[in-house]
């Protein structure tokens, strides 16, 4: 595999996209309100982010396959994506994303905006709809910190050309490895942790950081 200069990895769910993924499929089983909070209360890291994670998806059982194409439908690219992951192709580094949400979006979603190589849970389907467990390892804080730290070795990028942006608790583990830790759209103990905080929300912000 070529090397690369420098590797940028984010966030998916309120850093690449706007949306979380999890409270649109929620919607599709009318329980968007509650997890919702759920959500928040792990993004802010007063509880367990697989324990949330668990309790989230257990409540989208039932909802069809079919939804994720309506989802993938009302996934809006955060402003600036396509402009960052250029501005990274053109100095010769990559993008990675590693996310707590899940494949079956990301998968469609990461190489439209530009995304070389990405990370995430997969949802487990029983007779075409979800059953409301996680299929395989959950993808928490300390599997981002791994996947940062696994894709630059591969690509023989050194700890200090590593940038990982992110918002929430579970991103804090990937931004301490990394050489340059960017709190985007971020809870207050992440721009508490974070080498910089960059906003408005755009990620086109991030390119004159970019070596």
């Amino acid at each position: 595999m070529t090397a690369a200069r420098f590797l940028v990895v984010l966030d998916a769910d309120s850093t690449l996209i706007r949306n979380e993924v999890i409270e649109l499929l929620a919607d599709e089983a009318g329980r968007r309100d509650e997890v919702q909070a759920a959500t928040e209360a792990a993004m802010r890291g007063e509880v367990d982010f697989s324990t949330s994670l668990r309790s989230r998806v257990a409540a989208l059982r039932g909802v069809p396959v079919e939804a994720f194409a309506r989802v993938l439908g009302r996934i809006e690219p955060t402003p600036g994506v396509r402009e960052l992951t250029a501005a990274v192709h053109e100095r010769g580094g990559v993008v990675g994303v590693v996310s707590g949400g899940f494949h079956e979006i990301l998968d469609s979603v990461a190489p439209e905006l530009g995304v070389d190589r990405w990370r995430a849970n997969r949802l487990q389907v029983a007779d075409g709809a979800l059953s409301g467990d996680v299929d395989g390892p959950i993808v928490d804080g300390a599997a981002k910190a791994a996947s940062l730290q696994e894709w630059a070795a591969e690509l023989g990028v050194p700890a200090h050309a590593t940038i990982a942006i992110g918002d929430g608790a579970n991103d804090l583990a990937m931004m301490a490895v990394a050489g340059l830790g960017l709190a985007f759209n971020a809870k207050p103990a992440v721009r508490a942790a974070a080498s910089l905080v960059i906003g408005p929300q755009d990620l086109s912000q991030v390119i004159p950081l970019l070596p």
